[in-house]
């Protein structure tokens, strides 16, 4: 920001709080949104998404039918109609890497054969590689504290090096979404990196190239450290947290957000930097975030971690008289998932792994604590016969933690897995929509009489 603009923020910043009250004065009657059946936030009165599609990429599913009645069950995440449990597990079982498969798995819609997945390992590899002197172009030239924010940016300029950038058929969609799938982790740790050399006293700055045999976890451990080393137990746990975090049903707000933007006829870039948007989000992409300050402020007001003091502690939080004073314990429960999400069960075990070769026992179990003691307050004080469990993010912070992985890197590593499921999405829209999506808003502001500029009061 140059001296002119801060002189004309502090100019207007009265005048502008003035306006802002006439428009925050603007608020629409709540009653009325009853009165006329709008699903606010498109969900019924029950939290169940309005369906406005259909998806064959993955499914959430938190419930059955059994005898004509819908009865809540642990919940499923499914790829292409496998479940993400066994996709996980059977890849640590033949001791490799899963998230690359699950890219080729969603984007395809089937699992490859040996040769099929090595020629497709070989062609993201290839792919894993930025543009001459975009490091310095682009990622240096305007460092930004907001990673997500530079993603969007790096997305976007991307779209001036593209031979054919407009090109919407399946094939050249495709090879944009490839290319940019095997781009993300650079993009992201190079953006870091810039932003750090651009703050940081010593004035270093270290950027590793990828390397071509390493799996994409692999390489952003090994380009994000400087010393590059890391353990295998590390690469390991993160590509789960990629496979996890790689799709979750047509219907969560980024990927809606893909199918929206994507439905318009705009271009491959133009869709994932709105999707990008979505995703930074505090509601969405950001919520580990907050589950690791939350976490921050029980262990600074805590001195001993027994399961009295955190019971006490969950209470006050939800009595809003801790933390934030929202009344939230972040990262339990799940708009969807009832009883249970998969991703957390899934990614618990790893944490558990993780945190025994990290030292961080004593921290892990402080986690179950809490956990224990949210679902059984907010379910006493609810009256629920099912039990609140924690969700994904509630472990996925902590996870990033014991890898050294900064803050500010939390939620593109949350892109960095969704940009495989937007890409898939994109292509399912472009093959099946057919029409721009619009939903309908009833105006509900009377008609008025244009009353001249000299007249008005």
């Amino acid at each position: 920001m140059d001296f002119n603009e801060a002189n004309l923020i502090v100019k207007y910043s009265h005048k502008i709080s003035e306006l802002a009250k006439i428009s925050a004065s603007n608020c629409i009657d709540a009653d009325l949104y009853s009165a006329y059946d709008v699903k606010r936030g498109l969900r019924d009165k029950n939290g169940k998404g309005v369906l406005c599609g259909l998806t064959e990429i993955s499914e959430v599913t938190s419930w059955e039918m059994r005898d004509g009645e819908k009865v809540a069950i642990p919940g499923i995440l499914c790829y292409r109609g496998y479940n993400v449990k066994e996709l996980v597990g059977h890849c640590i079982a033949e001791n490799r890497f899963g998230f690359e498969e699950t890219v080729y798995l969603l984007l395809f819609g089937k699992l490859p054969n040996k040769a099929e997945f090595d020629d497709f390992k070989n062609m993201l590899s290839e792919f894993r590689v930025l543009p001459r002197n975009f490091v310095r172009d682009v990622i240096m030239k305007a460092p930004s504290k907001d990673i997500m924010n530079m993603l969007a940016r790096c997305v976007l300029n991307l779209y001036s090096y593209d031979p054919d950038p407009e090109n919407i058929s399946v094939s050249n969609v495709l090879r944009q979404s490839l290319q940019l799938i095997a781009q993300f982790p650079l993009l992201a740790a190079y953006s870091y990196r810039a932003y750090r050399y651009d703050t940081s006293e010593d004035g270093s700055l270290v950027v590793h190239k990828p390397k071509a045999e390493y799996s994409t976890a692999q390489n952003i451990l090994h380009v994000l450290r400087k010393d590059t080393e890391f353990s295998d137990l590390e690469a390991k746990v993160l590509d789960v947290c990629l496979t996890l975090h790689a799709d979750h049903g047509g219907g969560n707000n980024s990927t809606f957000t893909t199918h929206v933007v994507t439905s318009t006829g705009t271009d491959t870039y133009s869709s994932v930097a709105a999707s990008l948007g979505s995703l930074k989000g505090p509601k969405h992409g950001g919520a580990n975030i907050k589950v690791m300050q939350m976490f921050d402020n029980i262990k600074e007001n805590l001195k001993s971690w027994n399961e009295t003091n955190v019971h006490d502690y969950v209470q006050k939080l939800l009595d809003k008289k801790a933390f934030d004073h929202s009344g939230l314990v972040y990262g339990i429960g799940h708009a969807v998932y009832t009883i249970s999400d998969p991703r957390a069960e899934v990614l618990k075990v790893y944490a558990g792994k993780l945190a025994i070769e990290k030292g961080r026992e004593e921290e892990f179990a402080l986690y179950d604590m809490v956990a224990k003691c949210a679902s059984e307050i907010i379910c006493e004080e609810k009256k629920l016969s099912k039990p609140v469990n924690p969700n994904v993010d509630f472990y996925s912070g902590f996870v990033y933690s014991m890898l050294n992985l900064p803050t500010a890197l939390y939620t593109p590593l949350f892109a960095i897995a969704r940009i495989a499921g937007w890409s898939a999405h994109r292509i399912e829209e472009l093959l099946n929509g057919n029409k721009i999506i619009r939903p309908a808003y009833e105006c509900v502001q009377e008609r008025r009489t244009y009353v001249p500029l000299d007249e008005r009061k």
